[in-house]
């Protein structure tokens, strides 16, 4: 065993470099605080992974950010990114669902909707009394699917919101909460009871105060540019990588709270460091398996075991511009599980942003998988482009094979927010109230989404800042 003097030690120890712990170092650092940042694997960045292959520009994880979130803004101008960043090209304003084997515009607006062949007259005319509803408590939670049945009912439930959920959650309607999955929705009923009101209400806040409607966004050279710049911005030496933390020990007492931690090294040497406080920036899976305490065997987060996560597996596909007949005029296309394909959705990568395949030739990122499907994320590629390529064919009349391929796959890679997530936040909450010092965040609690976990990262520096 390793130990490091006391005198050379850091003061605050962030644990997981994706991008909630890279921002939350970042943001240490920028206050003056020596902060070491810990990564069980041999990279930062977590899901976040680009590479640059014979003209292809292929995203191994997420594809694009939305923009809105001022503290990601800024963070991104102090990272000197600003003029790297590139927003989606216009015909990406378009989306697709499929309904019968077709594609149908996806509706982006209340006035949208009711225009929409998607749905029936009698869902239309339920959509215009939606605008009655007024504010009403709840005294539970209740599904994501029963909450938007209540007011659009089942059809719109199945054409549209079943597919919107794939998209994000690649998960279930019927199993995510309302309250945790989606709290922005919940908290818009609670006011104005209409949901399509209250967001014409937003439309018009933001116009009065002279916001622009928030773009989607990436980088010249993809998303793993943001994770990059927050490495290179911490001082040498502060990221320790192939650093599997193990074991997290108290050793300060009253108001003055201590940490130490222990992990292995890529020889399996286990090795020390104390710190004043210490973040966990780690996905649940990870979380389980810490051992926090004066006890070696407690593992005060190992009810997070339980945590529904969905496995997800993308193929990135590159073609001849004239394999595929569809104008590929959108962001991409989503499909209900109503139709009982492979596919979950199709990202139309070249036409989202420019510079993502060679002259002459498009790229499609085909996602398979989640709660739906969780077979086709454990197939290989040549298996799993096999059982899409119906799909792509019937869709999108995209013929012959592809002329590049990457495959991505991730086990348990989204966790589910479904109904009775508040026990797994009354365990976090409950771990950091009986350790001093300790402050937990990213995916598992803060959102699943890139700028939730920017903003978890921020939240978790001030805390510790100021704890």
């Amino acid at each position: 065993m390793i130990f490091v003097a006391k005198s050379e030690l850091p003061s605050i120890a962030v644990v997981g470099a994706g991008l909630t712990g890279l921002t939350a170092a970042h943001r240490l650092h920028t206050a003056g605080r020596r902060v070491r940042l810990f990564e069980a694997s041999g990279r930062v960045g977590g899901v976040i992974q680009t590479e640059r292959a014979e003209g292809w520009l292929v995203e191994a994880g997420p594809n694009s950010l939305r923009g809105g979130l001022p503290e990601l803004t800024r963070l991104i101008a102090e990272l000197g990114l600003t003029g790297t960043v590139v927003t989606a090209e216009p015909a990406a304003k378009n989306r697709y669902l499929v309904h019968r084997g077709q594609l149908v515009a996806a509706p982006g607006s209340p006035q949208a909707l009711l225009s929409s062949p998607l749905l029936s007259f009698g869902t239309k005319a339920r959509l215009a009394a939606e605008l009655l509803r007024r504010p009403q408590p709840r005294a539970a939670d209740l599904s994501l699917a029963a909450f938007a049945r209540e007011h659009f009912g089942s059809e719109l439930v199945e054409r549209a919101l079943d597919p919107f959920v794939s998209g994000v959650f690649a998960g279930d309607a019927e199993k995510l909460s309302a309250r945790h999955a989606f709290p922005v929705i919940w908290e818009m009923e609670q006011k104005h009871g209409s949901l399509l009101r209250a967001q014409a209400a937003a439309a018009r806040e933001r116009r009065a105060e002279g916001r622009p409607p928030s773009q989607i966004f990436s980088f010249a050279d993809g998303l793993a540019s943001l994770p990059r710049a927050l490495s290179a911005a911490l001082p040498t030496g502060c990221v320790e990588l192939n650093a599997a933390i193990t074991r997290l020990t108290p050793t300060g007492s009253g108001s003055t709270p201590g940490w130490q931690l222990t992990w292995t090294n890529p020889a399996g040497v286990a090795q020390t460091d104390e710190f004043a406080r210490v973040i966990l920036a780690l996905p649940a899976p990870a979380l389980v398996k810490l051992a926090i305490g004066a006890d070696a065997a407690a593992r005060p987060l190992s009810t997070l075991v339980e945590m529904e996560h969905a496995s997800v597996a993308s193929l990135y596909l590159g073609f001849r511009r004239d394999q595929v007949a569809h104008p590929l005029d959108g962001f991409g296309l989503l499909i209900p599980s109503a139709e009982k394909r492979a596919v979950l959705g199709v990202i139309f990568s070249s036409t989202l942003f420019a510079g993502r395949a060679p002259e002459g030739h498009v790229a499609l990122t085909v996602m398979t998988g989640g709660t739906r499907r969780p077979d086709l994320a454990a197939l290989a590629p040549d298996a799993l482009l096999a059982a899409v390529q119906s799909d792509l064919a019937m869709l999108l009349g995209v013929r012959g094979e592809p002329m590049f391929l990457r495959h991505h796959a991730w086990q348990r890679a989204i966790p589910q927010y479904n109904l009775g997530h508040e026990r797994f936040l009354g365990a976090i909450t409950r771990c950091e109230t009986d350790h001093p010092g300790l402050f937990i965040g990213g995916q598992a609690r803060d959102g699943i989404g890139l700028p939730d976990c920017a903003a978890a990262g921020l939240r978790l520096a001030d805390k510790a800042l100021a704890g």
